[in-house]
């Protein structure tokens, strides 16, 4: 794939180089020029880091707006779990679906019920399970990109089940299509995102599935005109949208969420990139062998943590764990027939028909030789550096500032500590270029009488 798409911009009018972003940055995949950032498209996993990052909001996220459901003759919303977290406690899932269709969408789709699906789905493929471990859950797409970036080594551990998402809004396109007459491309499903990287799942799959999704809806963007369409809560509003939950589901929107509603055993939930780069260090040095799953969320707390959000992560965490209590005190378990989610395994419903491969990094050079040898000129820079990964040449680290010299995208010059030796070197060659205009005025013959002229003067 030779070019990428993603839901990142920078806004250049902004940003004013100083370089929070750089640093951030988990793939090294930012770079400042003239006091500038700009991203490197082969490298970018949208996690959105940056954003959070960036004091000056000059990088943005982009989504899908309002305007977008007019293409389409029937749309249906798809929440992430996370917007739930969004509000307060009173205000139930039932409440905050209906109050999306009271802003324009002719359906709203609770995805806690296919995100319960597929928990059970994930269950049955870890008893079936004889590979290597531990395996790595695809439920955040920017994990799945900083394994094909940075771990391709790690992409057989990827869990091969499709995500939730994708099949609510399969499931949705098939079943409105039968019951208004219409064809699949004239209902339109739209995702209610937490985070950026829900867009390149649209726009732009990290698999070859289809993704069946026609656009993303920001959080931040939906959240305002929500909160004043939400319908007032009548006596048994409490009761019937308690009942209506599916406890499966709706701890997808938090770190550990599907390990505590499952009481799955041998399972490690990680959030937050830092802390998955030091997991996935581990697991390519051969450890974590006697763990069966991993579910690493990039954001931190998980979903409710995303960049895309309103409420601050660990209150949205704390109403999403409250709920899941509330819903195991009352023993309420709203999710489909365990019996049907079997029997939809078996006929491989939930299974990805495509690997997930390594993403390809431009290399030093398409020539075998000529990359060798590049590779030794980066390595030669590279001992020329300080290697105290400053960042002020406009790359994260040393060695990255090497291989974009090689590249050609910088100079030796770039880095500060560069600039005193090659004064030096100016100053050499200045006095020897001296020097040789002085003997060259040595060597010339003076015309006779010219000393005398010169004592007179």
């Amino acid at each position: 794939m030779s070019q990428y798409f993603h839901s990142i911009r920078i806004k250049t009018e902004n940003c004013d180089g100083r370089m929070k972003c750089l640093r951030s940055c988990p793939t090294q995949a930012i770079r400042i020029r003239d006091k500038k950032a700009f991203i490197l498209e082969e490298k970018c996993i949208d996690c959105g880091e940056c954003i959070t990052a960036c004091p000056n909001g000059a990088i943005v996220a982009l989504t899908d707006p309002f305007g977008e459901l007019s293409r389409f003759k029937h749309t249906v919303a798809i929440p992430s779990p996370a917007l739930y977290a969004q509000f307060g406690r009173s205000i139930l899932p039932n409440r905050i679906l209906a109050g999306l269709k009271k802003l324009g969408f002719d359906d709203a789709f609770d995805l806690a019920f296919t995100c319960g699906d597929t928990s059970l789905a994930i269950e049955h493929f870890l008893d079936e399970y004889q590979g290597p471990k531990p395996l790595i859950s695809n439920s955040c797409p920017s994990v799945v990109s900083l394994i094909q970036v940075r771990y391709p080594q790690l992409v057989d551990h990827i869990i091969p089940i499709k995500l939730p998402k994708r099949l609510a809004a399969k499931e949705i396109k098939e079943r409105k299509s039968k019951e208004l007459g219409l064809k699949p491309e004239e209902i339109g499903t739209f995702y209610i995102t937490p985070c950026p990287v829900k867009m390149i799942a649209i726009k732009q799959p990290l698999s070859e599935e289809e993704c069946y999704l026609d656009g993303a809806i920001s959080i931040t963007d939906i959240y305002g005109p929500l909160l004043s369409a939400l319908e007032s809560e009548d006596k048994d509003s409490y009761r019937k949208s308690l009942e209506s939950i599916c406890i499966l589901g709706i701890g997808w929107a938090i770190a550990g969420g599907m390990h505590r509603t499952q009481k799955m055993k041998n399972v490690l939930d990680v959030s937050g990139i830092a802390e998955i780069i030091t997991t996935f260090d581990d697991i390519e040095r051969g450890k974590l062998q006697d763990i069966d799953l991993v579910v690493p969320y990039s954001c931190p707390q998980g979903c409710v943590g995303g960049p895309l959000t309103v409420e601050n992560r660990y209150i949205s965490y704390n109403k999403i764990l409250r709920l899941l209590e509330t819903l195991e005190q009352e023993n309420i378990e709203a999710c489909r027939d365990k019996r049907e989610i079997r029997e939809r395994y078996r006929q491989k419903y939930f299974h990805m028909q495509q690997k997930y491969e390594p993403r390809p990094i431009q290399a030093l050079d398409e020539d075998l030789g000529k990359a060798i040898k590049k590779r030794k000129k980066k390595e030669k820079i590279y001992d020329s550096l300080p290697r105290i990964d400053c960042g002020i040449c406009g790359a994260p680290t040393c060695l990255a500032f090497a291989e974009d010299v090689v590249k050609g995208d910088a100079q030796p010059s770039d880095c500060i500590f560069n600039v005193p030796v090659r004064f030096k070197e100016l100053t050499g060659e200045l006095s020897r270029l001296l020097d040789g205009f002085g003997s060259v005025g040595a060597g010339k013959e003076r015309k006779p009488g010219s000393e005398k002229k010169r004592k007179k003067s």
